[in-house]
C-alpha cells in the first residue's frame, strides 16, 4: 500500500492510504484546474486499491469506446455513499461507497454508471448549456457537483426553493429535466457496458435500490416535487433497471472468488485506516479468522497500541503470504510512522520489485532513503522519484526530486520541482514564484526552461472558480 501521504506535504495520522488534501474547483460539474479558493476534497493514493478499482473500470472504458482516453479512477476520502465525475478524463469514486458495497459487481455499476455520463457527453451538455445561460451561479448552486451517482434525491432545497418560485422557474424546471434525462441515458448505456463485458447488472440496481430506500425515509423525499429533481424518480428508475437487468442474460453471472477476495481486502484495509480501531475490532472480531478480517485487525493494532503490537501481527501475514506486495508495504508503512524509515528501506524495496510497476511504492521508497545523506542514497531517491513521474504525476514525487536535487546542489532544478508540486496542488501563485526563480538558473529553450516558462505564463481559465 502507498499507505497515506498530503498532496501539500501533511502527513495525517491513520489516514493510511495517502491521504491528500486537494483542492478542486467545480463549475457545475465541470472541473478546473485545481485552485485555492475552490473546495477541498481529500483524496486517498494506494496502490493495491488503485490497481483493483483499474481492474474493475477497464473493461467497461473499452465497451464504451473510451479505453484509449487514460480515464483514471480517483478516490475521494468521505463516508457517503457516492461517486461522480466532473471531466471526461476522472471518475471519482467515495470512499464510502467502496466500504459500503459488499461485491465487486457493486462497484463495478457504480462504474458502468459514470461511465456512461463520459461516453454520453453529459459534462460538455451541461457545460455549454451554464455557458448559454444568464443564472450560472444560481445553477451551480442548484446542481452542485459533479454527476453523482446519488446526487442526494437530487432535490432543489433551499435557496433554490425560493428561487424555483420566482421569474427563473422555467429555466430551473428545463435544465433539471435535462438532467433527469441524462441520468436516465447513463443507466441505461452503464446496463449496455455491462452486457458487452459478461457482467450483471445486479450491483447497480442494488445501488440504487438502497437510494430508493433513503429516499423513501427521507421527509423531504415525500413531499418533494418531481419536477424540481436532478435524477429520476426512484419508483421509475428502478422500475426501468430491473426489467433490463432481468432480460440480460448475465443476469445472475457472479464475481469470481478471487476478485470478491482482493474486493473484501480493499473493504479491510480502509476500514483499518479510515475507522477508530476498536470499531474496526468490533466488526472484524477475533472469531473471524479470514484474512480481510485479519488484515483489517493488524491495521487497527497498530493504530491502537503501536508498533511493536502491530510488527508481528504483520510478520504472520507476510509468512503467509510472502509474495504478496502489499502486505510488505504495510510493514513498511508502520515503521515510518513510528519514525524508523531506515528499517523501512528492505520491506519497501521488496515490496517495490513484487509489485513490479508502481509508481506510488517508488516514491514511498524514496521517502525512505530522503533521510539517508550518502550520495548513492540520494542518487537513488533521485532516480525513484524520476520514474515515479513518467507515469504519475504526483506532489511528493516532485518534492523528493527536489530535495534530491537541492542535495546535489542543483538549485535551478530544485526550485522548478517545487514549482512543479504546487501547481500540482493548485498553488498556481506559489509554483509561478518558484518557476520564475528556477528561470535563472535553467538553459534558455532547454525542456525545463521552457517548462518554467509554462508555468510562469499560465492563466486560470475565466470560468475557474
Amino acid at each position: 500500500m502507498h499507505p497515506m501521504t498530503a498532496i501539500r506535504g501533511v502527513a495525517r495520522r491513520r489516514t493510511g492510504l495517502r491521504l491528500a488534501a486537494a483542492t478542486v474547483a467545480f463549475a457545475a460539474g465541470v472541473a478546473a484546474p485545481m485552485t485555492a479558493s475552490a473546495q477541498h476534497l481529500s483524496f486517498i493514493r494506494d496502490t493495491e486499491i488503485e490497481r483493483l478499482l483499474n481492474d474493475y473500470s477497464r473493461p467497461i472504458f473499452r465497451a464504451a469506446g473510451l479505453g484509449g482516453q487514460n480515464i483514471t479512477m480517483r478516490i475521494v476520502k468521505h463516508e457517503s455513499f457516492n461517486a461522480f465525475v466532473l471531466d471526461g478524463q476522472n471518475v471519482f469514486m467515495h470512499t464510502g461507497a467502496l466500504m459500503q458495497s459488499e461485491t465487486p459487481n457493486q462497484v463495478i455499476g457504480i462504474i458502468a454508471h459514470e461511465t456512461g455520463h463520459i461516453a454520453g457527453g453529459h459534462l460538455a451538455q451541461l457545460r455549454d448549456r451554464i455557458a448559454r445561460d444568464q443564472t450560472k451561479s444560481l445553477l451551480i448552486k442548484i446542481l452542485g457537483i459533479g454527476m453523482m451517482v446519488a446526487g442526494g434525491g437530487g432535490g432543489v432545497s433551499g435557496a433554490g426553493t425560493g428561487v424555483l418560485a420566482g421569474g427563473d422557474q422555467m429555466l430551473i424546471r428545463s435544465l433539471l429535466a435535462d438532467r433527469r434525462a441524462q441520468e436516465s441515458s447513463a443507466d441505461q448505456s452503464g446496463l449496455r457496458f455491462l452486457d458487452a463485458t459478461k457482467q450483471s447488472g445486479q450491483g447497480m440496481l442494488e445501488t440504487f435500490e438502497r437510494f430508493a430506500q433513503q429516499e423513501y425515509i427521507s421527509a423531504s423525499g415525500a413531499t418533494q416535487d418531481a419536477f424540481a429533481r436532478s435524477h429520476p424518480v426512484a419508483v421509475e428508475r428502478l422500475a426501468q433497471l430491473r426489467q433490463r437487468v432481468a432480460a440480460s442474460p448475465h443476469a445472475n453471472q457472479k464475481d469470481p472468488a478471487e476478485l470478491q477476495l482482493r474486493h473484501d481486502l480493499m473493504r479491510a484495509k480502509l476500514a483499518g485506516y479510515l475507522e477508530r480501531p476498536q470499531i474496526v475490532l468490533n466488526r472484524y472480531r477475533q472469531d473471524d479468522q479470514s484474512l480481510p478480517a485479519r488484515y483489517a485487525r493488524t491495521i487497527a493494532t497498530f493504530f491502537g497500541r503501536g508498533v511493536d503490537a502491530g510488527l508481528p501481527e504483520v510478520e504472520k501475514l507476510i509468512r503467509e503470504q510472502p509474495q504478496n506486495a502489499y502486505f510488505h508495504e504495510l510493514k513498511a508503512d508502520f515503521l515510518m510512522r513510528s519514525g524508523r524509515s531506515r528499517e523501512a528501506i528492505q520491506p519497501l524495496r521488496t515490496a517495490l520489485k513484487l509489485a513490479g510497476d508502481a509508481p506510488l511504492m517508488a516514491v514511498r521508497l524514496a521517502q525512505a532513503l530522503d533521510g539517508e545523506a550518502d550520495p548513492k542514497s540520494v542518487e537513488e531517491t533521485i532516480a525513484l522519484a524520476r520514474k515515479s513521474l513518467v507515469n504519475d504525476k504526483n506532489p511528493q514525487g516532485f518534492r523528493l526530486l527536489a530535495s534530491g536535487y537541492a542535495k546535489q546542489g542543483r538549485v535551478a532544478e530544485a526550485d522548478l520541482a517545487i514549482a512543479e508540486a504546487h501547481f500540482l496542488e493548485g498553488n498556481i501563485k506559489r509554483a509561478q514564484i518558484f518557476a520564475k526563480r528556477s528561470q535563472r538558473g535553467l538553459k534558455n529553450g532547454s525542456p525545463e526552461g521552457l517548462r518554467a516558462g509554462d508555468i510562469v505564463s499560465y492563466k486560470l481559465p475565466p470560468d475557474a472558480l
